[in-house]
């Protein structure tokens, strides 16, 4: 499939994509109530209405409408998550505190760590007028009496919508509130396209949040308002009265095709073309929609698109269903087409089942024309019986689906277009693409993954394993590889931290499903310094890492280095001694042998990014610590390791062998075994001092003491079982310790034992470089569940307990007549 790239503009990707709509938790769920047709409209009572705030003449009078697509638990937000205080949260106004939510699980739909993200993370958002100042807060005297009085202004203004998301969240790129009415969040990705192809940016996050106070409503019907009068939204039918009002948030992230490409992202659908533009006053009033205006727009991103109108085949209308709107709206789309070509398009929007969102509604139409792109299926349209005649479909490029249609690929790639009008006249248009095929993947080095999830309560962390658990139920064809660098790789670490280690999706769900049952998982250890631990040769095993010199090619690569070093030396190769399953060979290759695996393992760990702050050494293992300290090199450590085991060695010649080396001050401190504490730089190069660790006995557990001193240490044995961690566990159990591979009885196999060990270095917050220990090719990002976040109410209501007045509403509201 082309990119696009070779016409000069490059497209933009749709890498994530969040939302909390209408009887919608989560983008998925949207998804499948999009696609089955649901209308997620709310009817409430008069009592639920009253007890809302809603004042009772109102809600009981003849032309009050009881109905509206709400969200659910919108006066409750995560308080602790985003370092809020309780006050701070109920001086914000709820509008805020869903965005940020939505921004967090965006980002974490990318795959992107944005502390790790390697560029700037821009914010382009808007939302609807905020009520929760003049009708909650000002109305409350405890409230007005209080300093939190005197700080409200940031907590609530949409001036700092943008700003806040980007404060919490830590993003570097720019970070502005956008505002064009009902079209806000389409412009807002406008923009955030010019902004990644200016490279003011490098990811950018754009949408918007629609949320009227009170949290639950209806609304009045007006003679020639713009509300349907049954509560029910029928865009382009004959019977089409009004829209119906919409709450929730979208946000959407991009990046320009390439780096995403590059990085392996998961995209949904690319960007082609953007264009926006505004009705000027050739229309009968400011409220009034402009055909002309609307169908330049439209025009316009499909040239910037490059793309002929007949290859679109799906148009996410603004739709509104209103009498006037809609004909107008489909005549400037047919302008704009431009073809003799009928009935190829199809038509829909996404206000019949979750109403008019206002600043939000052009995000969660593009949300719902990706998602259609995404799964190659056309939703229906909803509340569809008979076209509205004004429209003259018949003579149109357009048809409207009645049911869910599978969308067949034809000579070009699937193509829609998304549309929003905002009143004001700044309309804006989007021409999406489907995504480029992705790329196979190989299948993966190793039969094991480890999956890490983290939180920053226990309750939070069971929660996940839970929501995890269920997607994987969902999603047979899920590749447990991406999903384990996905989580790896693209999600933040919080203090409780735990590890799986699986084969298969199945024994994932069932892991998964065990650590959701433990809500009491405390925090981890938190760990300063990783401490390398090497048994020396006491602790041979043969055959311990054969499995891992086949699965890791850094391992493998530094033993075969090792044993052509020592070869000469010994006159055979030492690498049967470690990889046969059975004893014999010429033993007095065993030190080499055990050296040469210490060594790579070692090597293997720095490779994954664990580097040692110290190290300590049980016998001839500190000679393994010498050498990655850089006091001897690589063959004369091997060679002294050969010379220490040999039957004639003597203190004297030994010390005479090593004055033959070049040694030099250690680079990272390390326990001697001849003085129990730290070698110091004179020691180190010193021939006497090696001799006298030759033949002194050994002070390794003086060594152990020494390390116990300073907190936050976890030790980390590389050799060939778990001697030195079990020793750790008897002498000093304030210390933690780990073995890169497992006893001799363990029922884990080495590679799944050291993926295991990567995995408690992580709980204890030992920073591992994943994609490093992916190796090439690396795994793919995938979408997953986001974070659960622990919501509880936060809110300050009116001292009377009622909106009278509510906002712009006034006693004559019957005889108003809105624009359409």
């Amino acid at each position: 499939m082309s990119t696009g790239m070779e016409d000069g503009m490059e497209p933009i990707a749709v890498v994530g994509l969040a939302g909390r709509l209408p009887g919608a938790a989560t983008i998925d769920e949207f998804w499948r109530n999009q696609r089955d047709g649901v209308e997620s409209v709310s009817r409430f009572s008069t009592r639920q209405l009253v007890d809302a705030g809603w004042p009772a003449d109102m809600v009981t009078h003849p032309d009050y409408v009881p109905a509206a697509a709400v969200v659910e638990d919108a006066d409750q937000f995560d308080a602790e998550f985003f370092g809020y205080t309780a006050q701070q949260a109920e001086i914000s106004d709820p509008q805020q505190r869903l965005f940020v939510e939505c921004v967090w699980h965006a980002l974490e739909d990318t795959g992107h760590d944005p502390a790790r993200f390697d560029g700037a993370v821009g914010v382009y958002a808007g939302c609807f007028a905020n009520k929760y100042l003049p009708l909650n807060l000002l109305a409350n005297a405890r409230f007005r009496r209080s300093l939190a009085a005197f700080s409200a202004r940031p907590f609530n203004d949409k001036d700092f919508l943008a700003t806040r998301a980007a404060y919490l969240c830590n993003l570097r790129g720019p970070a502005m509130t956008v505002q064009t009415a009902c079209s806000t969040s389409l412009v807002a990705i406008h923009l955030a396209c010019q902004a990644l192809l200016g490279h003011e940016c490098d990811m950018a996050l754009a949408g918007a949040v629609a949320l009227p106070i009170p949290l639950i409503g209806g609304y009045p019907q007006v003679a020639g308002g713009i509300f349907a009068s049954d509560g029910h939204c029928r865009p382009f039918d004959a019977a089409a009265g009004g829209t119906i009002p919409g709450y929730g948030v979208t946000v959407v992230a991009l990046r320009r095709l390439s780096d995403a490409l590059a990085d392996g992202d998961h995209i949904r659908a690319v960007i082609r073309g953007t264009a926006v533009n505004n009705d000027g006053s050739a229309k009968f009033g400011f409220s009034a929609p402009n055909m002309q205006a609307q169908a330049e727009a439209i025009a316009t991103a499909q040239a910037v698109a490059g793309v002929p109108s007949e290859t679109i085949g799906y148009i996410e209308a603004h739709g509104t269903g209103t009498p006037l709107g809609d004909p107008i709206e489909v005549a400037g789309l047919t302008k704009a087409f431009g073809t003799r070509e009928r009935g190829f398009c199809a038509l829909g929007s996404a206000k019949a089942n979750v109403g008019h969102l206002d600043a939000a509604a052009g995000a969660v139409g593009f949300a719902r024309a990706v998602l259609a792109l995404e799964h190659e299926e056309i939703p229906p349209s909803i509340n569809f019986t008979t076209p509205n005649p004004a429209l003259a479909l018949d003579r149109t490029p357009f048809y409207v689906p009645t049911t869910a249609l599978p969308w067949t690929r034809g000579a070009t790639p699937r193509r829609a277009g998304v549309s929003a009008f905002g009143v004001g006249g700044t309309n804006a248009h989007v021409v999406l693409e489907e995504a480029p095929v992705r790329r196979d993947t190989a299948p993966p080095a190793r039969p094991e993954q480890v999956i890490v999830l983290s939180a920053r309560t226990g309750k939070a962390l069971a929660d996940a394993a839970a929501n995890l658990a269920g997607h994987l139920e969902r999603h047979e064809d899920a590749d447990l590889a991406d999903v384990a660098y996905t989580l790896q790789a693209g999600r933040a670490g919080f203090p409780h931290r735990r590890h799986l280690v699986c084969r298969d999706r199945t024994e994932a769900v069932a892991a998964l499903r065990a650590l959701a049952r433990t809500t009491d998982a405390g925090a981890g250890v938190k760990a300063r310094q990783v401490i390398f631990m090497f048994p020396g040769s006491a602790s041979y095993r043969p055959g311990a890492a054969a499995e891992i010199y086949r699965g890791e090619p850094v391992f493998a690569e530094q033993v075969d280095r090792c044993a052509e070093l020592v070869r000469p030396r010994l006159g055979f190769d030492v690498r049967p001694l470690l990889f046969s399953a059975a004893e014999g060979g010429d033993g007095r290759g065993v030190p080499a042998a055990v050296f040469s695996l210490q060594w790579a393992l070692a090597r293997l760990w720095r490779s994954w990014g664990v580097e040692p702050a110290a190290m300590i050494g049980e016998g001839d293992g500190e000679y393994v610590a010498a050498c990655l300290a850089g006091v001897i090199g690589l063959a004369d450590a091997l060679d002294v390791t050969t010379a220490r085991a040999d039957a004639g060695a003597r203190t004297a010649g030994f010390a005479d062998r090593v004055a033959g080396y070049e040694l030099k001050p250690p680079e990272v401190p390390y326990v001697s075994g001849v003085t129990g504490t730290w070698i110091s730089p004179e020691e180190a190069v010193e021939p006497a001092h090696w001799a006298r660790h030759l033949s002194e006995p050994s002070r390794f557990a003086d060594g152990l003491r020494e390390l116990a001193g300073e907190p936050g240490r976890i030790l980390l044995e590389v050799g060939p079982g778990s001697t030195l961690t079990e020793a750790v566990a008897r002498r000093e159990p304030a210390l933690t310790a780990v073995s890169t591979l497992p006893p001799p009885d363990a029922d884990r196999a080495g590679p799944a034992h050291l993926l295991g060990t990567a995995g408690r270095l992580w709980e204890s917050t030992v920073e591992i470089d994943w994609d490093a220990l992916h190796g090439t090719p690396r795994p793919r990002r995938v979408s997953l569940p986001g974070y659960p976040f622990q919501r509880r109410r936060y809110w300050i209501g009116p001292d009377s307990g009622s909106y009278e007045p509510l906002g712009l509403e006034e006693a004559s509201w019957t005889s108003r007549s809105l624009p359409s």
